[in-house]
């Protein structure tokens, strides 16, 4: 079994899904008392967020980098960043690093591609939502993707920031989400994905009339099946 490298604590609420989620697969795929072989590389969000909020993605790339050096240094075999919006500095993160990279929105197309989808719909964060980095990436394998308007990206961004990552979870935002899910749909979405690691916690399958892509479920089955070599790295872009 290969070791996996989380980066985490982007919120730390998502990186505890990770863990649990990636044991889980273990335990469906082995069995037994089998349990996934990690390490946990968590960084402190309190710095993480200043920096998303200032536009200093290039600090935060040199913070990811040596975080993912570590991870490297304590004998992972590849990383697992724990948050869709830090992938907007994945190609820093992963400067002079020796172990890859499985990249949350490969396995997020992969996903969907198996499913037929070609249009789907795309909640995250306002940078993932707004700027092109994911969008884009997802794009490059061929789907159409969608954004809630102006006005609702606020409302998925806020939601996020001021509840989800302090694992505050309210049927109100709930229903509010569901009502940006069915504007996606409207609008074409033959699909709707969780881009943001918290959004698990508020939504699931039964909150859209589409279906959903939680893309926290998908990136850690992906990297147990790597891990365990039952599937190789998705193809990248």
């Amino acid at each position: 079994m290969k070791v996996i490298g989380l980066l985490g604590g982007m919120s730390w609420e998502s990186s505890a899904e990770y863990y649990r989620l990636v044991n889980e697969r273990v335990r469906e795929l082995r069995g037994g008392y089998h349990s996934a072989r990690t390490v946990l590389y968590s960084v402190d969000f309190a710095d993480i967020e200043a920096m998303q909020a200032e536009g200093r993605w290039d600090d935060a790339g040199r913070e990811l980098n040596t975080a993912a050096r570590g991870l490297e240094a304590a004998g992972a075999d590849f990383v697992v960043l724990c948050t869709n919006t830090m992938h907007k500095v994945a190609d820093r993160l992963t400067d002079g690093l020796g172990i890859p990279l499985l990249h949350l929105a490969d396995t997020t197309a992969a996903a969907i591609k198996a499913g037929d989808i070609k249009s789907v719909g795309l909640l995250g964060t306002g940078f993932t939502m707004a700027q092109p980095f994911y969008r884009e990436r997802l794009a490059a394998h061929g789907l159409d993707v969608l954004v809630p308007d102006e006005k609702d990206r606020e409302t998925v961004h806020r939601v996020i920031y001021d509840e989800l990552v302090h694992g505050v979870v309210t049927e109100g935002s709930r229903e509010r989400y569901r009502e940006v899910i069915a504007s996606l749909v409207e609008a074409g979405a033959e699909g709707v994905v969780y881009g943001c690691t918290e959004i698990e916690l508020l939504v699931g399958p039964e909150d859209s009339p589409v279906p959903t892509f939680p893309t926290t479920r998908l990136h850690a089955e992906a990297a147990v099946d790597y891990a365990l070599g039952e599937a190789s790295l998705p193809p990248a872009v």
